[in-house]
Parts: C-alpha cells; structure tokens; sequence
C-alpha cells in the first residue's frame, strides 16, 4: 500500500492526497474516487495496520485472559514499532474501520467471556489499548535512541551526587531500554487487572 509506505518512510505529516498521487504518478483528482478526504485515506491506512494485528495471530483466545491480553498488547506494539509512523495518525481519531472493529470486538468478548463486568471490560480494554498507543508514539519520535541514552547518562554524572544520592544509588539501571519499559509495565496492569477482576467476583 504506496500511502502505508509513505508514513512509514516520512512520517504521519506526508501523507496527503496531493503528495500520494505525485509518487503514484496520478491525479489528485483520480484519488478522490477512491478517498473522500485526507481523514479517508488516513482511516484506511489505520486500518491495514490493524489487518496486519488481527490476521497474524489465531487461536489465542484460549490461553486464558491474561496470557491473550499480553501477546495482543505485545503484537500491536510490535506492529506499530514496525510502522512507526502511524502510532501518531492514531491519535487523530478513534479507529472506526472494520479491522478495527474486529480487533476491538475480540477484546471485549475476552474479557467480558472471563468474568470482567461490563465497566471493567471497558475501561480495562481502552487502558491497554491507550498504553500501547503511547508507547509507540514515543518510538515513533525517537531517531537516535544512543545518542538521546548517552545523553541522559552524561546529565546524571554531572548532578551533585550529595544532593542526588537515591538517583546515584540506581545509575547503573538507566536509562532503561523503552521496550523493557513497556514488558514491565505491562505486567504490571495485567497484574492489577487480575486482582480488580478478583475483588468484583467476590462482590
């Protein structure tokens, strides 16, 4: 898809209807059957990528709920670590095509399937999807993740160490690579989820 590969090659900001027609060697006015405005064409993009989510992973909806929860997340970071640039094209509105449906369908009937009442579903659903989201928005903006890392480390050193003894004590820990960031706090909501999802069943 020549709009899919533009965002991944120039960012979210490239693609436009006029910059689309030029590399396809067409008319603006030949896409606009096909797209009805920008927002179109950016909705369809969206929803390649979450085709490309959904149709790798069948069957996984019987490891049980947090095992499904976890690879999901994992996959559409994956995904949109691979599409970096359209992490920000999702921010610009809810995804509404039928890829994305889908995938949000699957999820809620998860959840709603392992005893997670209708509110906590919900919310538990658009918690991880926001966290993975933003994620991804930042490795969309990082170019030179060792140079910003080598960055961090050398403004640490300078700090007073007698003023700054906690971060001192942890130095060696940062910075800390943004995908282990993400595993961790991962299991981390998938951990609290599973003791709010416990409260409600003993309500």
């Amino acid at each position: 898809m020549a709009a899919l590969q533009i965002v991944n090659d120039e960012g979210a900001d490239a693609l436009t209807l006029r910059y689309l027609a030029k590399q396809l060697s067409s008319g603006t006015a030949t896409l606009y059957r096909h797209f009805e405005s920008r927002e179109d064409l950016i909705a369809q993009v969206v929803d390649r990528v979450f085709a490309e989510m959904e149709s790798s992973m069948p069957g996984i909806d019987n490891l049980g709920w947090e095992m499904t929860c976890r690879m999901l997340a994992n996959h559409m970071f994956k995904v949109l670590c691979h599409h970096r640039g359209v992490a920000p094209l999702l921010l610009q509105s809810v995804p509404k095509g039928p890829n994305a449906m889908i995938q949000r369908e699957r999820s809620l009937a998860l959840l709603l399937a392992n005893g997670f009442s209708t509110p906590l579903a919900v919310r538990a659903y658009v918690t991880l999807a926001r966290y993975v989201l933003g994620f991804a928005v930042q490795l969309s903006d990082r170019h030179d993740e060792d140079r910003d890392n080598a960055q961090i480390t050398a403004t640490f050193l300078k700090l007073d160490r007698a003023a700054f003894p906690a971060t001192f004590a942890v130095i060696d820990e940062f910075p800390i690579p943004l995908e282990e960031e993400f595993s961790f706090g991962l299991e981390l909501m998938i951990a609290g989820l599973s003791q709010i999802r416990k409260c409600d069943l003993n309500q």
